[in-house]
């Protein structure tokens, strides 16, 4: 094993130990349905965990590979987490090698995991390649040309003034279809017009009011736009370029697909969505995504403010004094970190049958990987 390898591994036992540490804890929080209104707590949707059966595909035929080897005392330190923690998985990338991971509750390299709403970033990207590819306009280009039939029978010109970029940042200016109202949303006959329905409370391109029902309208905009289902296009352009398998992704009743929330991938899968991000949309020395795209998703649209709630065009990031940090987040915790300055990708997945504060889990997860991850990562970097 390589030196880099072996600092790596020391740290992921380490980074799990820590973790361990502190999950005790959490459990005493306060419950997630309470939840404040505030970019980082509007994507606790703990309704979508209680309603939504994700929708298995074929199953997956991919030969099975194996799990990275780590010496038996790290082995032994990072397996606690079975027993003591929600964790599914965490897998470490670093200059494109992935140089770390570890499964628990029958995951495994080839058993997809729920990304919840780490997928709004995924959709992120699809929506810049239909752009780059010529079917969509850009970002400002209005909403109501793709629901004639709303508009139609609903004139409204305010609505129908939104434009991709507001859905794209959450400020559609329409009121949320997430929260108290996700299970009434996604019960009812028609998610589209459901979210159309919705009330204004805020001037579009301004207010952010983090809603689901934006996302899945991008995704019906990019069905209507490329005359293919938001799965055939992302297999098309996107997932099979990067030999990523979606194992399971729901659907609304109309057949779109839940743009933002209830996509299955693997866990070496979101490793690879991160390391695109990484590469500006690179992959295989293909560019599948533009660099501007790229640059643009992750710069907040209402300038850089310290913490953890920047957001892009459905990515968050962090800015720290040590290191800046971009990210996917899923309800309950399912993680792609891309950290550029040290050319590495974090995945965690998990689990949360706990009641643990989103909120809290997410800043003692950072804080642990600030002190034991950055550092180690940091010494195993080597810059071309």
């Amino acid at each position: 094993m390589s030196r880099n390898k072996v600092i790596t591994s020391i740290f992921v036992a380490l980074f799990a130990a820590a973790i361990l540490a502190f999950i005790p804890t959490l459990f005493i929080t306060a419950n997630v349905d309470v939840i404040e209104d505030e970019m980082a707590e509007i994507v606790s949707e703990t309704e979508e965990d209680n309603i939504s059966v994700l929708e298995k595909f074929p199953a997956f035929e991919k030969e099975s590979e194996p799990v990275l080897s780590f010496d038996a005392p790290v082995s032994e330190v990072v397996a606690r987490f079975h027993d003591l923690g929600p964790i599914n998985s965490i897998l470490v990338s670093q200059h494109g090698e992935l140089v770390a991971e570890q499964y628990f509750r029958r995951m495994s390299t080839t058993r997809a995991n729920n990304i919840k709403s780490a997928s709004k970033s995924v959709l992120s990207l699809l929506v810049g390649i239909a752009i780059e590819k010529g079917y969509l306009e850009s970002v400002h280009q209005p909403i109501g040309e793709f629901f004639p039939e709303y508009f139609q029978a609903n004139p409204d010109s305010v609505k129908e003034a939104i434009t991709i970029e507001d859905l794209l940042t959450m400020r559609s200016g329409l009121a949320s279809t997430s929260r108290a109202h996700y299970g009434r949303w996604v019960t009812s006959s028609n998610w589209i017009e459901y979210a159309l329905n919705r009330r204004v409370t805020g001037v579009a391109g301004v207010d952010r009011t983090y809603s689901t029902g934006n996302t899945h309208l991008l995704s019906v905009i990019l069905t209507r736009a490329t005359g293919m289902s938001t799965l055939q296009f992302g297999n098309k352009y996107l997932f099979h370029p990067m030999n990523i398998n979606i194992a399971g992704w729901d659907r609304d009743p109309q057949g779109y697909y839940f743009g933002g929330n209830n996509m299955a991938m693997r866990g070496r899968d979101m490793v690879k969505i991160g390391q695109l991000m990484m590469d500006m949309g690179v992959y295989n020395g293909e560019q599948l995504i533009s660099p501007q795209w790229i640059m643009d998703s992750v710069e907040p649209v209402t300038g850089r403010t310290s913490g953890y709630e920047n957001y892009g065009y459905l990515w968050f990031r962090r800015y720290s004094d040590d290191l800046d940090m971009v990210y996917a987040f899923g309800n309950g915790g399912q993680y792609i970190m891309i950290l550029p300055a040290i050319e590495a990708v974090i995945t965690v997945t998990t689990q949360n049958e706990s009641g643990l504060s989103t909120r809290n889990y997410r800043r003692e997860l950072f804080r642990q990987i600030d002190i034991e991850v950055v550092p180690r990562l940091k010494s195993s970097y080597n810059p071309a």
